[in-house]
């Protein structure tokens, strides 16, 4: 009877949880996350109902991670899911005084526009050449570009549309001239995914890293290339051109203005109106 109650009592709160990070637009993937770190708690005290938590347990379920060998990166993630556990959805006040280091975040790498002409030059499929186009032409990411589809595009207007973004935010983006006319006749052929992969998907984000990865060889670039390094390389070289960190804060999504200033070192003062770079090489 007991546990029938504790368990009764745990479901609710993964329940209570969803809909709640549902209803503030937390994206998908931090939801899967949280709700799975939680139910790890949940088995952790699992004699306890949740009117019984207490700080102590989840500092003792912190260090009990961290001795499994859990990054501490994760750590923090693990820490903020059980924080919003805890304040929004408890209701319990909690403030401990507990940090695990983070990861130093590394400079984003990115291609000389000479590199990014070879790698393109080294792509003979011309479904796969677009995707590349697109990641650096328009600054997508590659989970982006993968899910493009023929309504999100807009040529009258020379635009595009990221659906349900990072964040679950819409968000618009440059079609680059130099490529609007395959891309029309590509939209024009499906009245899905412009992109296809199989069984009626998408192509998969593990195909376009190994498009990626084969057409950086042939190119003879002596470094590892990753698909956001052409995101990167857009937001480098629209800034070295001179164009406004507000507006390049649009198009790539950024929260923040000091994530797109993050670019910045290179950046060269001369205001232009926005062109892909894409139209420059």
């Amino acid at each position: 009877m007991i546990i029938c109650y504790l368990f009764c009592m745990c479901v609710d709160v993964l329940y209570n949880m969803k809909r709640e990070m549902l209803r503030r637009g937390l994206s998908r993937k931090t939801v899967i996350t949280y709700l799975f770190y939680v139910r790890k708690f949940l088995l952790f005290v699992k004699d306890k109902s949740p009117k019984e938590f207490s700080k102590k347990d989840v500092r003792a379920f912190l260090y009990y991670l961290k001795d499994k060998g859990l990054h501490e990166s994760s750590l923090n993630v693990v820490h903020n899911a059980l924080r919003f556990m805890m304040i929004e959805i408890l209701h319990k006040g909690m403030y401990l005084k507990i940090k695990f280091s983070k990861t130093p975040k590394k400079k984003p790498g990115f291609l000389t526009q000479s590199e990014i002409k070879s790698i393109l030059k080294s792509i003979s499929n011309g479904k796969h050449r677009l995707i590349v186009a697109l990641m650096y032409g328009a600054g997508l990411r590659v989970g982006e570009v993968v899910k493009l589809k023929s309504e999100d595009l807009d040529f009258n207007n020379m635009t595009g549309w990221v659906k349900h973004g990072k964040g679950g935010k819409d968000r618009p983006f440059i079609i680059p001239k130099s490529i609007a006319n395959e891309l029309r006749s590509l939209a024009e052929s499906t009245h899905s995914y412009l992109f296809r992969g199989s069984k009626n998907a998408h192509i998969s984000i593990k195909s376009v890293q190994e498009i990626v990865r084969k057409a950086a060889k042939r190119a003879g670039i002596g470094r590892s290339v990753h698909p956001h390094m052409f995101r990167h390389s857009f937001t480098t070289h629209l800034l070295q051109f001179g164009e406004d960190v507000q507006t390049v804060q649009g198009l790539l999504g950024h929260a923040s203005p000091e994530t797109t200033l993050g670019y910045s070192h290179l950046a060269r003062p001369k205001l232009i109106s926005t062109e892909s770079p894409l139209d420059r090489l």
